[in-house]
């Protein structure tokens, strides 16, 4: 058993699939689960009294309210739900007016989180070569509501940033040539795979993560909640890996 320096007490907010994951990575780490909280067992803000940071992974329409709750009870929030980031500077607005502290990414996985530097280090290099089109393609379990996923839309992002010919992103493999596309599908209980293909007449360039299981996802916001809760201020995972 890994055996950290101070353990911590903390709330799991969501307890699905992952959360039962984030449990297991906890326990491993000698960390105590002080609190379980899911959509029929709602929290309040004194309920985090005994908890040293949270771990939140629930719905997209629920994320805001549940970081606004850590953030009145002082308690550090990790958060890897996605599809509310709409709603960013409004959370960052809050976090500074309450001292609150968060980290959140797209993806907690540390594979992926080596993709996403990748995948800009590769874009910027074809940014020049016009002769290559370039997609994204991601495949997730049927309850993950958000498409497309928070992930995919990082990857997007990374691209739009390095590329020149690409101005947005859309959901959709009909586009126009300033647009890059994204097709989503929603298969099984798949944990998640992203594909970032650049392709031309000649060739074609694949960069690829595949998830095997909900552990790596876990893992990570462990480890990002043992880094968290140290510190004030909103934090991406970038803040967190230093690459």
């Amino acid at each position: 058993m890994h055996v950290p320096m101070n353990q911590l007490r903390v709330a799991l907010i969501g307890y699905g699939k992952m959360g039962l994951e984030i449990e297991e990575a906890l326990v491993k780490r000698g960390h105590l689960v002080s609190l379980k909280s899911t959509s029929l067992t709602p929290f309040k803000p004194a309920d985090l009294s005994d908890s040293d940071v949270a771990i939140e992974f629930s719905l997209p329409d629920a994320a805001v309210d549940n970081i606004f709750k850590c953030f009145e009870a002082k308690v550090p929030v990790v958060c890897g739900t996605t599809g509310w980031y709409s709603r960013l500077t409004e959370v960052k607005e809050q976090a500074t007016a309450k001292g609150g502290s968060l980290l959140y990414a797209s993806n907690f996985s540390i594979g992926m989180n080596v993709l996403f530097h990748i995948n800009k280090q590769l874009s910027a290099i074809m940014n020049n070569m016009d002769e290559y089109d370039v997609s994204i393609s991601e495949i997730h379990h049927v309850k993950k509501l958000d498409k497309p996923s928070g992930t995919a839309i990082t990857l997007a992002e990374g691209i739009l940033d390095n590329m020149e010919r690409y101005d947005s992103w859309k959901n959709q493999s009909d586009v126009e040539d300033s647009e890059l596309p994204i097709l989503s599908e929603r298969i099984g209980d798949v944990p998640g795979t992203h594909e970032i293909v650049f392709k031309s007449e000649v060739d074609s360039i694949t960069l690829r993560h595949e998830a095997f299981n909900r552990k790596g996802f876990a893992l990570g916001s462990v480890k990002g909640a043992e880094w968290l809760v140290q510190r004030k201020g909103v934090f991406t995972i970038h803040d967190f890996l230093k690459f």
